[in-house]
């Protein structure tokens, strides 16, 4: 039963995940000092860049073979200029998966004082820098909008093949979307859900 050998070879090492995943992100939430307390540092998307002017951590696509720390420490420093010898990762966030098939996995990391004055932001792919203090989220709650993932099947889909009436209760979904407003900048979407996830533990 050569098919069978061959199935035992692919799964004898295999690691299970999540089905459908065609793409790994990893970023950090890095937490820096601010005249003595703890704030959190954003990103603004520079010009020209898919979503731009959005608020974000620095990260991006998990690179063949490299980890999700790899990754987070990699663009920190490729984008923000913060050696990654400057940052402690001290924990994991939940991970979130998006509908179209990604994965985004977030660190948690304090940045140093050296770390922090070392901020060199590339101009390619950062517009701007700015930190919000902790307890502004965990004393302000974010405005909570909700949208609905509805099913939409193609008109030739085999109802009467599978045995199913074309009124089949297909399953939807919801995604929830936080928005925060801290002075003149708006924290919202995966960033934002981020921040929800690690305030309220």
């Amino acid at each position: 039963m050569r098919e069978l050998d061959a199935l035992k070879r692919r799964y004898e090492s295999h690691v299970p995940g999540l089905l459908g995943v065609r793409r790994r992100y990893a970023v950090l939430c890095p937490f820096v000092e601010v005249e003595g307390e703890a704030h959190i540092l954003f990103e603004v998307r520079a010009k020209g860049l898919r979503q731009e002017g959005e608020v974000c951590f620095p990260g991006g696509h998990m690179e063949a073979g490299e980890t999700a720390l790899e990754c987070a420490l990699r663009e920190t420093e490729e984008e923000l200029g913060i050696p990654r010898s400057q940052v402690t990762v001290f924990g994991q966030s939940d991970f979130q998966a998006g509908q179209d098939g990604f994965i985004l996995h977030p660190l948690l990391g304090e940045v140093s004082a050296e770390g922090f004055a070392a901020i060199e932001p590339s101009q390619a792919e950062v517009a701007e820098v700015f930190t919000v203090p902790v307890r502004f989220f965990q004393q302000t709650d974010p405005e909570v909008y909700i949208y609905e993932l509805a099913p939409k099947l193609p008109p030739d889909f085999p109802y009467e093949a599978v045995g199913i009436r074309r009124d089949y209760p297909w399953r939807g979904g919801r995604v929830t979307v936080p928005v925060w407003y801290y002075e003149n900048h708006v924290i919202w979407g995966l960033t934002a859900r981020v921040i929800k996830d690690i305030m309220q533990k």
